[in-house]
């Protein structure tokens, strides 16, 4: 593993002790002296971390133990219902679900964090909410909030679908009459759902000592999944050309008769704080709730198409007996956290598609780049470019740029080259091939543009048969002027990409950016699904596998740091796997930050339903497991550190595992670093309330860093009680703040 941390160093271009700013100028030794799939690791270890790692489920080299003391500590193991920190670390829960906030409450599942200091020790913390986990939610709802909804009396309407399938409601609740009771139930329990999606806006402060604490300002506010439905002046506003879509008469699909307003903003997921103190909050999974695919004109399918649906673990549809627009979710939202007044504006260059990953870069006399991912297997990194240049970053009017220029994908080259294709009407139809993708299937849009939509394509001759009636994005998609058919390739963005050749990609989950313009791109996982797969020659595991669970970290270069380049340079920072297969020792790797030292911190997001499932044999009926099915042996999801300078460069370590069946994301720093924001999503997701304090002993079969096998009995809780560790008290998502005991920087 020595070998690997000297690769590391060259690929820095860097030696220890280089300074941050040194990084990253060896493009051309990077790519030769790297390849694609570093590990990362060493089994050197230095004496200057500030912490000590904490102990994973599985072995670690950073550990500096030997196989046989590997096999010892890690035979049995024990998995917390809480936020495990190293020790001299603490934490301090700031808000959580239920919350008041401004006239509302804090939402569900917060996930993205701004915080942005108006002075040293205070600001506003904007936080995003992005979905409601339907069973523990509604487990939990009326003990949390102290009222009722009618989730029994809609369950006891509930059918199965198919064979051996979950009871469920579902129902097109808004062709429902206004006075129907039915409707009336629907009504109020989409209405509390969306009330906990959206975007929050907090004021904090730091006290005397040390916490960090609310102050409840009258700017603290709250903008809902319905905000703007019972009072028109907190709709959100649109900006781009899509709004041209919105506005038009004589549309092929659905009106909602709103013109450019649009009610509410949920499935927030990521975001980004631009450097003149506003926020972006990024729409994903909007698919939940309304219909995702549109017309060739980008007009919205019938809301019919998603409608409400209840089960014992889901809630979702609640947009449907609203009469909500599909075209106008799935952007990216602004928000400026210090004007009380501002509930959002939906920018809608920067594209309509499952909005993760935003990272932007803002540098005088250049002009504006914004970076964004698709959050889908077989999702799309892209990139806008303002037509305007910066000049001066920290100027409000800055976010008159996003309002004009120019929407791009990225295409990968095997060499670790790439460029940026415009989603523009004069763009060539130049699809990938179904077989070079996992999976072996793309989503296109529908050759049958009557009818819109989407197809799914698995052979050559199905593609070639759409290339030869189709030559340009703009004879895919229809309008009475340019900005019309603009504004619908925007409205189709993902479905345009991959008619445009942009490489289908492993699910981009996160990007942030250093002060010299490297960015660094979390892809979560490069297994396929019935939605599509990854380039099969980009996203290449540790052993040449494709098809690989676990997710890479992408380092990528803009050519000559121009933020307006359109072709790029990239190769990969890390893999995740286990430390014997060549894998960095995470799964899953999603938010990513940078310390004020230009060191990257990274969260993993493991699903859910994978958090500590037993592996009692890697080999079933005498073919080995998938990674997907060893997801388990990782345990709960956590954070890492990855210093990239220094005499520690080249290591990975774990800093902190999450409370049980939950997902940390949000990570940021304070101006100083002495304070990590971080929320703690969906806890309990899976089990609800841990009953009892209940646990359950499973059994794994492990891998010691040198592949070794051994046996691990594993004691797991069932179902959590976090924050409150209190016998059968609800599980709340929430927001903490991590600080050193001494009150000195986190590193």
């Amino acid at each position: 593993m020595n070998v690997n941390r000297r690769n590391f160093l060259m690929f820095l271009g860097a030696t220890a002790g280089t300074l941050t700013s040194n990084l990253w100028r060896n493009q051309g030794e990077a790519n030769s002296a790297l390849g694609k799939n570093s590990s990362l690791l060493t089994t050197k270890s230095n004496s200057t971390l500030s912490f000590q790692p904490v102990k994973m489920a599985l072995p670690l080299d950073v550990e500096q133990l030997s196989i046989p003391q590997q096999i010892a500590n890690y035979t049995n193991y024990q998995v917390k219902d809480d936020l495990v920190l190293p020790e001299g670390f603490t934490y301090d829960l700031i808000a959580a679900w239920g919350d008041p906030v401004g006239d509302s409450r804090f939402g569900y599942n917060n996930d993205y964090l701004s915080l942005i200091e108006t002075a040293p020790g205070e600001g506003y913390l904007t936080v995003n909410f992005e979905y409601i986990s339907g069973g523990t939610w509604m487990q939990t709802y009326s003990t949390v909030i102290g009222k009722e909804l009618p989730f029994a009396e809609l369950l006891a309407l509930a059918k199965p679908l198919g064979e051996d399938e979950d009871l469920v409601f579902t129902v097109d609740a808004l062709r429902l009459k206004d006075d129907d009771a039915l409707k009336e139930k629907i009504t109020l329990i989409s209405r509390e759902g969306l009330i906990d999606q959206g975007l929050g806006v907090i004021s904090v402060k730091r006290n005397s000592e040390g916490k960090w604490e609310r102050t409840f300002s009258d700017l603290d506010r709250r903008v809902t999944g319905i905000s703007g439905l019972d009072n028109p002046q907190q709709a959100l506003k649109s900006t781009g050309a899509a709004v041209a879509v919105f506005k038009k008469p004589n549309k092929l699909g659905y009106e909602d008769s709103l013109g450019d307003r649009i009610i509410g903003t949920f499935q927030n997921c990521a975001g980004g704080t631009t450097p003149w103190g506003t926020v972006l909050s990024a729409e994903e999974n909007f698919h939940d709730q309304v219909p995702e695919p549109v017309m060739a004109d980008g007009s919205s399918f019938n809301p019919q198409k998603t409608p409400f649906l209840l089960s014992a673990g889901e809630v979702n549809g609640r947009a449907n007996v609203f009469g909500l627009a599909g075209n106008k979710y799935g952007w990216m939202v602004e928000i400026d956290p210090a004007n009380p007044n501002d509930y959002g504006t939906k920018h809608t260059w920067l594209g309509r598609y499952r909005h993760e990953a935003f990272a932007i870069r803002a540098v005088a006399d250049k002009n504006l780049a914004v970076y964004s991912g698709c959050d889908r297997r077989g999702g799309h990194l892209y990139k806008f470019i303002s037509d305007g240049k910066i000049i001066n970053p920290q100027d409000k009017a800055n976010s008159r740029l996003l309002e004009t220029g120019m929407l791009y994908g990225a295409k990968f080259d095997p060499n670790g080259t790439g460029s940026w294709i415009p989603l523009s009407p004069d763009t060539l139809i130049n699809p990938i091939s179904p077989q070079e993708v996992v999976g072996g299937m793309v989503i296109m849009p529908n050759s049958d543009r009557t009818v819109g939509g989407i197809m799914e394509v698995t052979t050559e001759e199905q593609m070639q048969s759409l290339v030869k009636q189709f030559k340009t994005l703009g004879d895919l998609y229809q309008g009475n002027s340019p900005e019309e058919i603009q504004g619908a390739i925007l409205i189709d963005a993902h479905v345009a990409a991959s008619a445009a050749g942009v490489t289908n990609t492993a699910r981009p989950e996160d990007t942030v950016i250093n002060d010299l313009g490297t960015l660094f791109v979390a892809f979560t996982s490069g297994a396929a699904d019935e939605e599509g797969g990854p380039d099969q020659a980009i996203f290449v595991g540790p052993g040449s596998e494709t098809d690989y669970e676990y997710g890479w970290i992408m380092k990528l270069d803009e050519d000559n740091r121009d933020p307006a380049a359109l072709s790029f340079t990239w190769s990969m920072l890390a893999t995740g796997g286990e430390i014997a297969k060549g894998g960095a020792g995470f799964a899953n790797p999603d938010n990513l930050t940078l310390d004020k030292s230009g060191n990257l911190w990274v969260v993993t997001d493991m699903s859910t339903s994978k958090h500590n499932q037993p592996v009692p044999t890697r080999v079933e009926n005498g073919e080995t497991l998938a990674s997907s099915d060893l997801i388990g042996v990782f345990g709960n999801n956590s954070i890492w550190y990855i210093p990239l300078s220094g005499e520690n460069a080249g290591k990975i370590y774990p800093f902190a595992i999450g409370p049980m069946e939950c997902e940390c994301t949000g990570i940021t720093f304070n101006k100083d670093n002495s304070s990590l924001f971080l929320s703690i999503q969906h806890p309990g997701e899976e089990n609800g309330i841990r009953q009892d304090m209940a646990t359950e002993i499973r059994d794994f079969e492990m891998l010691a860093t040198n592949g070794t096998v051994f046996k691990q009995q594993r004691q797991v809780p069932l179902g959590s009680n976090w924050p409150s560790a209190q016998v059968n008290q609800p599980p709340l998502p929430g927001v903490v703040v991590i600080r050193k005991v001494d009150g000195t920087e986190i590193v």
